[in-house]
């Protein structure tokens, strides 16, 4: 297990803790502080992979978030494995079990690659438009073999064994990155007592500073973050996040980071312990830290391994103590992979040539250099690469001053190792996921990014500005102003930041290094070494007319892999821009999106699975319930008392008895599954009116009304009453499975719609405890259970409410009834809910108050034609179709959500589908729910359907069964006979009748 590769001193690892560890069935050894591709490198591993299309052997070419080839698959066990797993970012850990993601039989011998070999000119952007179109008896077999050729890592099949979480949090402060940049933003934001959030996606914090060399405040860059790091760990105003990548920048400062807390330990988190923890952060000002990303030269066969960036190698020299090659090749076209020459020559292996793009450089970098007789070559290019599985030789050549041609003879150089840098771009992923749209910056030579309305800055890399003394006096700045803004005052002395400035010489775009042959002609030159991208495949997209670079990307699949372009898109964007003759600034970006890096499925779940994913939802009564003897069932994840039956009875008895109960003295209900949104602020009337299809302009303080929302086609989607507490003030009830979906519509018509409208809505289901007394002793009972609501049926008319106490505990009392009889729905809070319940109780037995559920409520609201929203509608009928036109005011001065919609013409055609009542010819006959009417039972089939059964019961109130149900063309047809044939042969016949069955004029409710 001798790790070639591993030098005998430096880097921040512990030798003196070797850990084992399995990569495709071998054992290796690398240490505490490696990641496995580090400790990959160091066992002189040069194969980590295979290209999605053309199967080519792969190797590392980066050392964070941006590699595209080392995917791997971990995991010792079936249970634990993890798919795409970026070697980059895992650290190993004792007993890592690894392997390849794709190549068959092995990663070293695929067959698939002789495949990619003839044909890749079979398979340009877009061959699977093009191709595998005839005969099309053949496409199962296409299907097949091209499911089994695609894809990476393997997900189990088997039960996760480890728990995720989430924490939500607040701060003055959150500052992503943990670079210079971002350290001395919080040790700033800190000093000032605010709250803040640092996260970064490395193990440790430091960022760049982590393989410099450079001095701060005259000492090694490493022990000033080592100092900083102790200050913030012991402040308890500040959190600070190692292995967490923020993967989200939302709207109003809400950022999501995704948390590896156990991936550095072992296989299993271990008991107690969480896997992965998503953090939900509300940050008042967010600074971003982000740095930038190193870019790659595009140049012919620049896939094989052996090929790395040039900052990657200084990573793994000065990080991890790993020199990946003997000879080195650097080709550059800025001074900072000078230092990757330095930092190599230091550990005593060869640099063959630097081959600098530039006709010529003198930065202080460059000086260094060619002081320590390293062979610097200026006005060349490396333009071609010998190897297979790994480099052999670097071709280079003379090139142009505008990096267009080669020029002059070629020259190969026999090295095993080539490092590239175009460059740095600017890591803006986060500041595009809120709509912000980077901007091209000429003098970097990349994107910045641009105009945001969020509180945020940006300092650093970000920004372009890559000088370590710039990037802590910005950070510094930023955490003082983000702080002060955040409402803390300035500190006293601020630190003094000395660092020795760099002189370098100016870059030079360079992005495309040219070929002996055109681009559609010379060998493949890699934009996106995952999805196997080619600069000629992009010329071909643009040549078959893809000239939006958003439209360029989908054809050709550039960015679309698991690293999303984070190497290869400017390098795309730039020989598109090229290509079409234009500039990077017109040509444009795309923009990017969260998540920022791949998150598994259970830290997005978090501990939402199992029991926590459909959470049984209970009201404060449920102990009454369950020592009563109720049978529940389960309405929008609440478990609701469905009948109270008592010993000996069948269900239907239970039904009958509870039903009587309520029309002849009175039967309480727990209504507190009934969804309730509070609604606030001066244009919440406003708001209502044009979300309900009635008037509520006028509706006063202390009234409550019914309304029914329809979506925007004009089809009926909630109903419920809404109660007007103060003049802007409002409580909305919903139905119960329909109230999270109501809230939802409303906030997007809200954010999306009218901005402009001050309306605050808040979801208070859960704060309240309803319940509804009904029955012509309704009133008799309330009356003994409150002194300051005056009950007089002339004072609390029906659709009015009352605030007073109820049994001595603070309520609102609602006049509303859904059965058709004197009814009172008492809202408490939920605390006291199960105390005023059974006081209700006590007091009621001298009633003989009956509680009743949900089935019961069915049967009542039906007897008086209350239709229950997704039972009796179906998202296809209107208002008019329901027969409640009553409930539309369409000279309401705002259209009202729906009212375009259920004026055209398919709404308002003859013959539509409407709601009416239907009596059974035989009384003690139930027409089963579903039931389909037709007009003939005796037509051959397929019958002409008429309509269907929506509810059914048995009514002990009228002693016979009553339904309603959808009849075309039904409310001009009452009095006529339809039939409902049934499986068994037999046919029900049923008259059309209203749907109210009973207590047509309402007056017991207004008694």
């Amino acid at each position: 297990m001798s790790q070639t590769n591993r030098l005998s001193s430096g880097g921040l690892i512990d030798r003196r803790k070797p850990l084992s560890f399995q990569y495709n069935g071998k054992q290796y050894q690398g240490y505490e502080g490696d990641t496995l591709a580090s400790a990959l490198l160091a066992n002189g591993v040069d194969i980590i992979g295979r290209s999605f299309k053309y199967s080519r052997p792969r190797g590392i070419v980066a050392a964070g978030a941006e590699e595209p080839n080392a995917v791997m698959q971990i995991g010792a066990s079936e249970a634990t494995q993890i798919p795409n797993v970026r070697a980059t970012q895992q650290a190993l850990y004792e007993g890592l079990v690894s392997s390849a993601t794709n190549g068959w039989p092995n990663v070293d011998f695929d067959v698939m690659s002789y495949v990619g070999k003839i044909g890749g000119k079979m398979m340009p952007p877009g061959f699977y438009y093009k191709t595998f179109m005839w005969p099309q008896t053949m496409w199962p077999t296409y299907e097949k073999y091209i499911r089994k050729a695609a894809g990476l890592g393997r997900s189990s099949t088997m039960k996760d064994p480890d728990q995720y979480d989430t924490l939500n949090h607040h701060c003055d402060v959150m500052i992503v990155g943990a670079g210079p940049t971002g350290l001395a933003a919080a040790r700033a934001a800190a000093a000032t007592g605010a709250r803040v959030i640092i996260a970064d996606e490395q193990e440790m914090f430091g960022g760049s500073l982590l393989s410099s060399r450079e001095l701060i405040n005259g000492k090694p860059a490493i022990d000033w973050v080592r100092t900083v790091v102790d200050e913030l760990s012991a402040n308890p105003d500040v959190v600070m996040l190692p292995r967490s990548t923020v993967n989200g920048y939302h709207d109003h400062n809400f950022v999501t980071i995704h948390e590896r807390r156990a991936d550095h330990i072992g296989d299993r988190a271990p008991v107690g312990m969480t896997r992965q923890r998503m953090h939900r952060v509300r940050a008042h000002w967010v600074v971003l830290a982000t740095g930038a990303q190193e870019r790659p030269l595009v140049f012919a066969h620049n896939d094989v391994p052996g090929v790395m960036l040039a900052s990657a190698v200084t990573t793994y020299i000065e990080r991890f103590g790993v020199v990946p090659g003997n000879e080195l090749v650097l080709m550059t076209s800025n001074d900072d992979a000078y230092l990757t020459a330095l930092s190599w020559a230091s550990t005593g292996r060869k640099v063959v040539a630097v081959v600098d793009s530039r006709a010529k450089a003198d930065g202080d970098l460059v000086k260094q250099v060619i002081d320590k007789g390293i062979r610097v070559i200026f006005g060349s290019a490396v333009y071609d690469v010998d190897g297979g599985t790994r480099v052999k030789a670097a071709r280079i050549s003379g090139l142009t001053a505008d990096g267009k041609k080669l020029t002059g003879k070629s020259e190969t150089l026999s090295c095993d190792t080539i490092a590239s840098s175009g460059g740095w771009s600017p890591v803006v992923h986060l500041s595009c996921h809120t709509g912000s749209r980077p901007v091209w910056d000429d003098n970097i030579i990349g994107f910045v990014p641009g105009e945001t309305q969020q509180k945020q800055l940006i300092a650093g890399g970000i920004r372009g500005h890559y000088d370590l003394l710039d990037c802590l006096t910005e950070g510094m700045n930023c955490g003082y102003v983000a702080a002060e803004r955040s409402g803390y005052g300035p500190v006293g002395k601020r630190p003094e930041y000395k660092v020795a400035r760099i002189r370098r010489s100016p870059a030079m775009p360079l992005f495309l290094v040219p070929h002996l042959k055109p681009i559609s002609q010379a060998p493949k030159q890699f934009v996106d070494l995952q999805n196997d991208v080619t600069s000629a495949g992009i010329e071909l997209a643009t040549r078959e007319g893809f000239e939006s670079i958003e439209h360029v990307k989908r054809y050709t699949a550039m960015g679309f892999g698991t690293d999303q372009g984070k190497l290869g898109n400017i390098n795309g964007m730039a020989i598109t821009a090229q290509v079409l003759g234009k500039s990077i600034a017109e040509t444009g970006t795309t923009v990017f999106r969260p998540n920022y890096t791949p998150i598994t499925f259970g830290a997005i779940a978090g501990r939402n699975c199992g029991e926590l994913f459909d959470a049984k939802r209970y009201s404060a009564m449920q102990p009454w319930h369950e020592e009563n003897g109720a049978l529940f069932e389960d309405v929008g994840q609440w478990k609701r008392p469905w009948y109270f039956p008592k010993s000996g009875e069948t269900m239907q008895q239970s039904l009958n008895r509870e039903v009587l109960a309520v029309r002849n003295s009175v039967g309480i209900l727990d209504a507190s599954t009934l969804g309730k949104i509070d609604i606030q602020g001066k244009d919440a009337r406003e708001f209502l009116a044009r979300v309900y299809t009635n008037a509520w302009a006028k509706l006063g303080v202390g009234k409550c009304r019914y309304g029914l929302m329809c979506k925007e086609d004009g089809m009926v989607f909630d109903d419920g009453v809404t109660s007007c507490l103060a003049e802007n003030h409002f409580l909305m009830t919903t139905t119960t499975g329909g109230a999270a979906r109501v809230l939802e519509w409303l906030e997007l018509y809200h954010q999306t719609e009218w901005p402009e409208l001050e309306v605050y809505m808040t979801s208070v289901t859960d704060h309240w405890a309803t319940m509804t007394i009904s029955g012509p002793n309704s009133r008799k009972l309330l009356a003994q259970l409150t002194d300051d609501i005056d009950l007089d049926k002339d004072t609390f008319k029906f659709m009015d409410w009352r605030p007073g106490t109820v049994a001595g505990v603070p309520a609102r009392v609602f006049r509303i009834s859904f059965t058709g009889e004197l009814s009172y729905e008492i809202n408490v809070s939920a605390n006291h809910g199960l105390q005023v319940w059974k006081k209700l109780m006590e007091v009621g037995k001298q009633y003989d108050i009956t509680p009743y559920g949900t089935e019961t409520m069915h049967v009542l609201r039906a007897e008086k034609g209350f239709i229950i929203v997704g039972q009796d509608t179906d998202s296809t009928l209107t208002p008019y179709d329901l027969g409640m036109g009553w409930a539309v005011a369409p000279t309401k001065p705002f259209s009202f959500i729906g009212k375009r919609g259920m004026a055209r013409e398919d709404a308002v055609k003859p013959n539509r589908k409407q709601l009416v009542g239907l009596m059974a010819k035989k009384p003690d006959v139930v027409i089963p729910e579903g039931s389909q009417a037709v007009a003939n039972p005796n037509q051959p089939i397929p019958m002409t359907m008429l309509g269907h059964i929506t509810s059914s019961y048995y009514s002990a109130t009228l002693g016979r069964s009553i339904a309603m149900g959808l009849i075309r063309g039904g409310l001009d047809r009452m009095g006529e006979t339809v039939y409902y044939p049934q499986a068994d042969g037999s046919v029900i016949e049923a008259e059309i009748c209203s749907p109210v069955f009973y207590d047509p004029k309402g007056d017991r409710q207004n008694v």
